[in-house]
Order: structure tokens, then sequence, then C-alpha cells
């Protein structure tokens, strides 16, 4: 196993569905991909071993998205909190957006999806906190250039990069 291994707890509500995302982030070297039956199991996982990001799903009965990341979050026998939440969900409504907001679910993804484009996220997400962690910051976007469409035909030649000529 890598060094820079990263560790995904999956719990959600169908066993097939768990089986299946498990199976495509495990098809990544660098992630330790644990699937979970119950928030228990979870819960108790995460005070001994720490995860870097928790797939969790709306639609199960007994421990909701919002429900597991809310006990995650605050639990004080986890040593580590800085893991982030994607929660799966059949629809997002209000209530739901109100929910995660509130939970502090980092990102909902609507379900049915393509476990690869759960593991695009999974990858973008881990990518950003990385980056982060290592101080990094995005260039500042570039300045946005003056509309000259309302005096006609006007193509701008000089621009704030191009020097002015000096003649």
């Amino acid at each position: 196993m890598p060094h820079n291994a990263r560790t995904i707890a999956v719990l959600v509500a169908n066993p097939a569905l768990s089986s299946i995302l498990s199976m495509v982030l495990a098809s990544v070297p660098t992630l330790r991909v644990r699937p979970f039956d119950s928030e228990l199991a979870l819960q108790i996982y995460m005070r001994l071993a720490p995860v870097d990001l928790v797939v969790t799903d709306f639609d199960s009965v007994h421990a909701p998205a919002d429900q597991v990341a809310r006990d995650l979050r605050a639990d004080d026998a986890i040593e580590r909190h800085d893991f982030q939440v994607i929660a799966l969900a059949s629809s997002v409504t209000p209530a739901t957006k109100n929910l995660c907001i509130a939970a502090g679910i980092d990102e909902v993804i609507v379900k049915p999806m393509s476990p690869k484009y759960l593991l695009e996220r999974v990858q973008s997400r881990l990518a950003s906190r990385a980056a982060q962690n290592a101080g990094y910051r995005p260039a500042r976007a570039a300045p946005k250039r003056p509309d000259f469409s309302q005096y006609g035909n006007v193509i701008p030649l000089w621009t704030r990069e191009r020097p002015l000529p000096t003649h």
C-alpha cells in the first residue's frame, strides 16, 4: 500500500450498491476503501483510524446522511474531524439542502449516478483538500475585460497584458 493512501468509508443503504461503489473506488491504488454496514461500525472505526472521506446515503432508514454526518462531527472520541462527506440522494429538495448545510455535508450526488462519476468526485475532493493543506492558492482570475460591444464593431487591440505604444 502506498504511504499516501487515502481512506474512504462507504455507508450506503443498499448492500449491492455498497459493493459496486467500493469495488470502483478500490480500483485506484491510492484509495483504501472501507465499506460499513452500520453507522456504529463506522463510528467505532473512525475512533481508531483516520478517514479522509465518507460516502453516505440519504435513503438509509437507520442512518440517513445528515444524521451520520452530524453524529460523526459531534463525536469527541474521533481524533480527526477534517474528513469530508459526500452524500447520495434520490432527489434534492430545499429540505435536503438545509439538512446538508446544517450537518456539514460537503457535496450531494443525485442517484442514479455512474460509480465512475462518484470516483471522479472523490478524487476531486481529495485533490482539492491536499492542495488546501499544502498552502496552494489558485492563480487569480484574469481581470475582466471591458465590454466594447456598446461601441459597435470595436476590437480591443491594446489590453493590460500588452504595453501601449510609446511613439
